[in-house]
């Protein structure tokens, strides 16, 4: 594994959602979102979504093309949805990558009741400083994590860092509404009602106005294509689901 150090300062100045916080803030912060809400993580998505997230989930699963033997690594990837979804098509060598201990507990919880003792591998661990080999993976795979990252250039370049040449990187992410109505339908609930929900099913509201307002400032489907490119990715592509809600990004390490 190569040993580096980190690229960037942490006294730079990101977004927490709609606050402008330092580097290693908004690392902390994150983080603790992620710890209270994963016991509810998944039924939240659920009823969130209205279970819409495991069509899109199945989509971005489909587009891995699991084959025996096939090196995946899934990085944000705590609770396990991605990596059961792959594990169920082949016999995948499968890790779980995840800076939340919490999200890999209730993931790990997870496997053995599905009967998985052995696999996938679970790894705590930061999407911008990966505890994984260079060129080791023949697809990294990830889902509503990369919105959460400090410095998104950072995180890109380990995805290219650890992909083997001719490695898939599969991004599905929140994105950028394509159609004005649903977009301004989408925002009454993510902004009014998500909140409310977070709040009565999670006892946790503040979390979901971060989680809303984190969507808000990712980049749309164009600049985050751009932000892959720079990252020395090719052959990007995007395809929206459900009107631009949600896209799932496709690049090559050739």
């Amino acid at each position: 594994m190569t040993d580096k150090a980190p690229r960037t300062n942490p006294g730079d100045r990101t977004y927490f959602g709609n606050r402008s916080v330092t580097a290693d803030e908004k690392t902390s912060l994150v983080r603790n979102v992620f710890n209270s809400v994963a016991p509810k993580y998944d039924l939240m998505n659920d009823l969130m979504s209205g279970g819409i997230h495991r069509l899109w989930k199945a989509d971005l699963i489909r587009a891995i093309r699991p084959r025996n033997g096939l090196a995946v690594l899934d990085v944000g990837g705590g609770t396990g949805d991605i990596a059961f979804g792959v594990l169920a098509k082949a016999g995948c060598d499968v890790t779980v990558c995840d800076i939340n201990a919490e999200m890999l507990a209730v993931g790990r919880d997870r496997a053995v009741d599905r009967g998985l003792l052995s696999e996938p591998f679970w790894t705590c661990g930061n999407a911008e400083q990966l505890p994984v080999s260079d060129e080791t993976m023949d697809v990294y795979v990830t889902a509503f994590c990369m919105r959460n990252v400090t410095h998104l250039p950072t995180a890109l370049q380990e995805a290219k860092r650890v992909l083997k040449p001719g490695g898939h990187f599969l991004c599905l992410e929140f994105s950028t509404v394509a159609l004005p109505l649903l977009s301004e339908i989408y925002d009454l609930y993510s902004f009014q009602v998500l909140p409310i929900l977070g709040q009565m099913v999670a006892g946790d509201r503040d979390s979901y106005q971060y989680l809303a307002e984190s969507i808000r400032r990712f980049p749309n489907q164009a600049a985050f294509a751009s932000r892959i490119t720079d990252a020395g990715l090719e052959q990007v592509r995007h395809q929206n689901v459900s009107g631009g809600i949600a896209a799932i990004h496709s690049a090559w390490r050739l």
